[in-house]
């Protein structure tokens, strides 16, 4: 684990992450976080969407994949079109 710091939460609910922190970690303003709390630990961790190579690999991975279980785009576009209905 890296350095340690303290912070306070403010009256309007908001903490500041420390410089050093924010820095260390590459955090910029408009950083998304998902938020866990349990009892006294409240966990944040950073969120972003994948690269682009990172996408292009998971689209990759999941057309091999929708191959191998034999699946067509007829198959496809009926999911979609059920899921659009179940709303």
């Amino acid at each position: 684990m890296g350095s340690l710091a303290t912070t306070r939460l403010s009256s309007k609910g908001q903490v500041v992450i420390p410089e050093e922190i924010r820095e260390r970690l590459g955090l910029k303003e408009g950083t998304q976080f998902v938020v866990v709390g349990e009892r006294d630990v409240v966990i944040l961790k950073s969120i972003a969407p994948p690269a682009m190579e990172e996408f292009d690999e998971l689209v990759r991975r999941a057309r091999a994949a929708a191959r191998k279980a034999g699946m067509k785009p007829a198959h496809v576009r009926r999911a979609v079109a059920r899921a659009r209905t179940a709303r």
